[in-house]
């Protein structure tokens, strides 16, 4: 569902957000597209368990468990943070991912960079056995298919998609599935350059862009700034978004509009990836710094 967006912006400039945070009340977004064919192939293999990798707030975790969970896997989160042990109970995003019956291991974050590395998999299999493996993130080429679903023939007017950037499948699926007129704009929630090799990995065509101007710090960092931003456009739109990937995208297509970026008659589109999950965990640490919570209901 596109849901226009009512701002009034100079050189005849229209904005609609793609409300992929709608498609699933716990799998939203992004998470839903990129698990999609994966489980399938899970169950094409006959796995019975799937394990994955995530931080202490990961939408990707929550998903994972949740989609698991309803589907008939057992689950197994690797955790990034061996602190994290015994606070489950404290943290909103592992609580739900325990409630959805997924089994935690915490490392510590110099064991966690290992993640991608055969011998680390291979001590993985040793103490939990076989399981089908889905990345930090979840992005693979079976991710990346199923984020070539999201945009359809009817988003072939807007010359411009817009989406934030994690670990690169979902615009890399934006991308490959992108009409002859679009340009796919990518706004990196995290610092660094590494992202264009990752995209190129699965990106089909070069029509594509990364703005890193709007990280905001890097991953996971936030300001007052950004905070008013996210409320007020809740409050004038009806759309939440959250902070840590769809707000700080947003907050960028907004500003760069108001610098005269994008050609006068341009139609742009925005992709909500879902992640409000995040929210809760995000206002519990805006309490402790006393600064102001971010609104998601109306």
């Amino acid at each position: 569902m596109n849901q226009e967006i009512h701002i009034n912006f100079a050189n005849n400039i229209t904005l609609a957000i793609k409300r992929e945070d709608l498609i699933h009340p716990f799998i939203s977004g992004n998470k839903f597209r990129k698990l999609k064919y994966n489980l399938l192939q899970a169950k094409a293999e006959n796995k019975e368990t799937v394990l994955t990798f995530g931080g202490a707030f990961s939408n990707h975790i929550a998903a994972v468990a949740y989609a698991g969970n309803e589907q008939g896997f057992k689950t197994i989160g690797i955790i990034r943070g061996d602190e994290l042990f015994d606070k489950i109970e404290e943290n909103p995003t592992l609580k739900f991912a325990q409630e959805n019956g997924m089994q935690f291991e915490f490392v510590s974050r110099e064991e966690y960079r290992l993640k991608s590395e055969n011998s680390f998999i291979e001590k993985l299999k040793g103490k939990f056995g076989d399981f089908y493996l889905v990345p930090e993130g979840g992005t693979n080429e079976l991710a990346v298919k199923g984020c070539e679903e999201i945009l359809t023939d009817e988003d072939a007017v807007f010359n411009y998609v817009c989406c934030a950037v994690g670990t690169g499948g979902t615009i890399s699926g934006l991308i490959n599935s992108a009409h002859a007129n679009q340009k796919i704009l990518g706004f990196p929630a995290l610092k660094g350059d590494f992202l264009n090799d990752e995209i190129r990995i699965f990106a089909k065509k070069d029509n594509w862009n990364l703005i890193s101007d709007y990280h905001f710090g890097g991953y996971g960092k936030i300001n007052l700034e950004l905070i008013e931003f996210i409320n007020a456009f809740f409050e004038e739109n009806k759309v939440p978004l959250d902070p840590i990937y769809t707000g700080k995208m947003v907050f960028g297509v907004i500003d760069l509009i108001d610098k005269n970026y994008f050609p006068a008659n341009s139609k742009i589109l925005l992709i909500h990836t879902g992640g409000l999950q995040g929210i809760e965990g995000m206002n519990m640490k805006l309490k402790q710094k006393k600064l102001p919570i971010l609104k998601r209901n109306v």
